[in-house]
């Protein structure tokens, strides 16, 4: 009753929101990709911005999980950067790891209204910028990508958020993928810096951390609960409570 009720149960709700929506009804050359208006305009911002984004990825897979990505615009500069991981064209020698321009900063995800996960300002952007960098070039798996357990998008975030602390970054508990380690690692720190984490092959493991709470990773979906900023952590569906 207990698996139902945390797991099944969330996964036929988010399945079912994704059928009612029909956000798999729209073709992914068709789908929005624009600017959700949350990044500033670097023409009216001189200063620097580090933002974090996580939104539905595209077709049946958003009923499970999140794609999540990095907006880096030092200050002074004219346009943003994303940085992310993506598997289109990975099969054929493309690069998993990508650092540019071309995709607005906010962008809806092939449809999905992203969710801002955290924004940093000023010196406190200042001081992680080049952190991040260093961390993507670091990313172990910057050839390879795999949806599930990963190394995937989730993985590369949670990988760059665990070499730069200072983000506190709370990932999504449909963020599939956060809880792969790299290099076969079983114990690291949590993704926020905040905690520790110990998983096998992301597919069983356990996190507890200040800024996460508690969670359990069960082949790859996180079931969980926040005590400093309540809500309750179920597959599919994600948060729920304050954030």
């Amino acid at each position: 009753m207990a698996f139902f009720m945390l797991v099944l149960a969330p996964i036929a709700l988010s399945v079912g929101d994704r059928l009612i929506s029909r956000a798999y009804a729209v073709s992914w050359w068709e789908a929005r990709n624009d600017s959700s208006g949350q990044a500033p305009d670097p023409a009216a911002v001189s200063e620097a911005v580090v933002q974090v984004y996580a939104a539905r990825t595209y077709g049946w897979r958003g009923a499970f999980g999140v794609h999540t990505w990095f907006a880096v615009k030092p200050a002074g500069a004219d346009r943003y950067e994303r940085l992310e991981v993506i598997g289109w064209g990975v099969s054929r020698g493309r690069p998993a790891v990508q650092i540019g321009s071309h995709r607005a900063a906010d962008g809806y995800w092939f449809g999905s209204r992203p969710d801002l996960l955290a924004d940093l300002r000023g010196k406190d952007a200042e001081a992680v910028i080049e952190a991040i960098y260093a961390a993507a070039a670091r990313y172990p798996y910057p050839d390879s990508y795999r949806v599930w357990p990963g190394p995937n998008s989730n993985t590369f975030t949670a990988f760059v958020a665990r070499e730069v602390p200072a983000l506190a970054l709370d990932l999504p508990p449909n963020a599939v993928g956060k809880d792969f380690l790299p290099n076969g690692d079983f114990v690291a720190d949590a993704p926020s810096g905040t905690g520790i984490q110990v998983s096998l092959f992301g597919l069983l493991g356990f996190l507890v951390g200040s800024e996460e709470g508690v969670e359990l990773n069960v082949l790859g979906l996180t079931i969980g609960v926040d005590v400093l900023q309540p809500a309750l952590k179920l597959p599919g569906i994600g948060r729920i409570g304050s954030n």
